[in-house]
């Protein structure tokens, strides 16, 4: 990480580039990968098409934007903010009202379809996690003991988990009896993730510590050992590995061999004593994108720990990052406003 004489170059090379004065909370692509959007603090939207060198910029939220993720569909995304609206974003920046919930902000947003008929979209209000249909039907509204910290669909859309104080439930959204699945630890859960063969969920905790469930015979699993909180966490496509936010390296926990429990996390990245601010692994690869505090974006190979510099430091701490379905792209995202499409295509 210290060599940083030529980090910029795959940035200069093959990235567009563009300020957009507003703190970028997420970025996503589509699912069909022709765009990417940034959702920013300032209510904004800006839209980047493959192909085009123009950024479409649009107002789609009275307040910040709080949490953005790619539409069921093929194009489009979803947000929610602080004004109480979930909004479903078109492909030129129209928003449509999903939901309204009032004076509650509508914290985080979450999607899933099978490429066929199942689509469906999800928000979390305060207590409540509200799950919708291709047509913005309601149809389940799950009422949880706290505030939601996190919300994640299973890879069949056949369960929903949610994070809040004092662990997660686990929701069938086609149940009768509206009963979750309670997975209980004492401590504020801040951020969910779940395994791609949906039997292991984790959290990270404000403890500066993850804890996870294996749903399959109710082991409990402890990792520890961070400086600071983690705000990302991100499974390799085979779940061999679960990537973490939160320390001056990409932490990465072994799901096999028995892992987590009893084995040393494998880190990556590390060194230069500067925090680790997001992680998002490949969509097909054993490859993590890591962001850190000084603006610096890597992306490493798991397996022979190689570091490819993607954009070097300077621009401020990295605040989100954002692959294509295909992996052929990353998007970056800072806390002051810098926002970058990288082409990683072969050309």
């Amino acid at each position: 990480m210290s060599e940083t004489v030529s980090a910029d170059q795959v940035l200069q090379t093959r990235g567009k580039t563009r300020d957009l004065e507003a703190f970028v909370v997420k970025a996503a692509f589509d699912r069909a990968g022709r765009a990417c959007a940034f959702a920013l603090g300032d209510g904004t939207i800006a839209i980047k098409r493959h192909g085009d060198d123009d950024w479409h910029r649009t107002t789609a939220h009275e307040g910040a934007i709080l949490d953005l993720a790619a539409d069921a569909a093929p194009n489009g995304w979803i947000t929610g903010g602080d004004d109480g609206r979930f909004y479903r974003i078109s492909p030129d920046g129209v928003a449509a009202l999903i939901a309204p919930f009032g004076m509650r902000w509508v914290e985080h947003v979450a999607s899933f379809t099978d490429g066929a008929r199942t689509q469906l979209v999800a928000c979390s209000a305060g207590k409540r996690l509200c799950v919708y249909n291709a047509k913005d039907d309601e149809l389940k509204v799950f009422e949880h003991p706290s505030t939601v910290t996190g919300i994640v669909f299973d890879p069949k859309g056949k369960r929903v988990a949610a994070s809040h104080y004092d662990g997660a439930s686990v929701w069938f959204i086609a149940s009768r009896s509206d009963t979750p699945r309670k997975l209980e630890w004492k401590g504020s859960h801040i951020g969910i993730a779940m395994s791609p063969d949906g039997d292991c969920v984790v959290t990270s905790m404000q403890e500066n510590s993850l804890h996870g469930w294996r749903l399959s015979d109710n082991q409990h699993m402890r990792m520890t050992g961070y400086p600071s909180k983690t705000q990302a966490l991100s499974f390799t496509k085979g779940g061999k590995w679960l990537a973490s936010s939160g320390a001056d390296s990409v932490v990465l926990w072994p799901f096999f061999a028995g892992g987590p429990m009893g084995k040393p996390p494998t880190e990556l990245a590390g060194g230069d004593g500067i925090n680790c601010t997001y992680v998002t692994c490949h969509p097909k690869d054993d490859l993590v994108a890591a962001g850190f505090a000084d603006g610096l974006v890597v992306i490493a190979d798991i397996a022979s720990g190689r570091i490819l510099p993607v954009a070097g430091p300077g621009r401020g701490p990295i605040s989100t990052l954002a692959w294509s379905p295909d992996g052929s792209h990353l998007a970056i995202g800072t806390e002051g406003g810098f926002a970058a499409v990288v082409d990683l295509s072969k050309k």
